[in-house]
């Protein structure tokens, strides 16, 4: 093979010798240079490009599923619907009743179901994370251990996401859960109802509860005007959410976002976080369960494996932290509990549903209204 030759430069008299190979690898290295500056430009101009790669609802896995027909994933007791919180917005939900009423709820309709609400059973609206919608293989499987243990599971699917119309912002996503609850506060009687928000959906979870605690404590307002006794004020509300469980949850999407192995190689560059700032601002997205948890009254369940790959472990530690010291003063901390799962389990971020306890956490965690349970409960 021939040897690569130099290449002779003549410039004011002085010969300047290279060799190609060199030449290759340095526009190499400015081309790298380029990528690596041009992200953070392309992000500040465009930032609405961020919100996609957060929401990722465009990702509609799994394919080839009618969400229409939940029993093709073995959900036979479970009947999907739809709900329109405003006008030109239609949300998909599928209901599943605790495996104890399998068969009663055959051939069963939409009345039948919504009846089934006030029948004492818990009820747990599931808020899923980014990307799939509500038939992604952890979130159907999750369901069915919690129809097994006796609940009532809705399932819900964002605006924007499965086979729900429109676009998904972080007012969009937390207005959609709150028309959820009201909807199945109007049905459920006397009926304990929990958020269950796993990653993304943990933002939403505590934008909601923040919400229906702030209505509840402005009924209560009312009530005392109307008593003339304004101590009332203070009485628990009895709209407020029973419980609030967390899934693998982040302490905000700033901070999330900025956790993410990609945003770690800027974090040397100049600028980037306040372009991140921006970025974050200009798209609508906080999701602070930090600064939610501060204000929260209701019963909290963390649940988080340290080998998860999302969303570091140390945030849901952080959390549970902030959820103890905001209880301290509020002489509660046995409302507020926490379920660690060791990395050698291999749950990661989507798989918690493995623990064959969970069952038996999430009991105890909703019996706790009259009965407090031991924290932090750790495996």
């Amino acid at each position: 093979m021939r040897p690569l030759s130099r290449v002779h430069t003549i410039f004011n008299g002085i010969i300047f010798t290279s060799s190609p190979g060199l030449s290759i690898l340095k526009k190499a290295i400015l081309l790298q240079c380029i990528v690596y500056i041009s992200l953070p430009v392309i992000l500040c101009l465009f930032p609405w490009i961020l919100g996609q790669v957060v929401f990722s609802h465009w990702l509609r896995i799994p394919y080839l599923v009618d969400l229409a027909s939940p029993a093709e994933l073995s959900l036979n007791h479970t009947l999907n619907f739809y709900l329109s919180p405003e006008e030109g917005i239609s949300l998909g939900v599928w209901h599943t009743v605790p495996d104890s009423q399998w068969e009663k709820a055959q051939g069963a309709g939409p009345e039948w179901y919504s009846e089934t609400l006030g029948d004492g059973s818990p009820v747990i609206i599931y808020l899923h994370g980014n990307v799939g919608s509500r038939a992604i293989n952890h979130r159907v499987e999750l369901v069915k251990i919690l129809s097994a243990a006796g609940y009532h599971v809705l399932s819900l699917d964002y605006r924007g996401y499965g086979d729900s119309s429109g676009e998904p912002s972080e007012v969009g996503l937390t207005s959609d859960a709150l028309y959820l609850y009201q909807w199945v506060k109007t049905r459920s009687r006397t009926s304990q109802i929990c958020l269950w928000g796993h990653s993304l959906g943990t933002g939403v979870a505590t934008n909601a509860a923040v919400k229906i605690q702030e209505q509840a404590m402005e009924l209560a307002r009312e009530r005392a005007r109307d008593l003339r006794d304004v101590t009332q004020a203070n009485l628990e509300p009895s709209y407020a959410v029973d419980g609030v469980i967390l899934e693998a949850p982040y302490t905000n999407m700033e901070e999330e976002v900025a956790s993410h192995p990609l945003s770690v190689m800027y974090q040397c560059l100049p600028g980037f976080e306040s372009v991140l700032h921006h970025v974050m601002r200009s798209n609508n997205m906080v999701f602070a369960n930090d600064e939610n948890l501060k204000t929260l009254t209701t019963r909290i369940l963390f649940l988080h494996a340290e080998d998860d790959n999302v969303v570091p472990f140390y945030m849901g530690q952080k959390l549970y932290q902030i959820a103890l010291q905001a209880r301290r003063q509020q002489y509660a901390e046995d409302q507020v509990h926490m379920v660690s799962y060791s990395g050698s389990l291999g749950y990661s971020h989507n798989y918690i549903y493995l623990d064959p306890n969970l069952a038996s956490v999430v009991g105890r965690f909703l019996q706790s209204k009259n009965n407090n349970i031991d924290r932090p409960i750790v495996r």
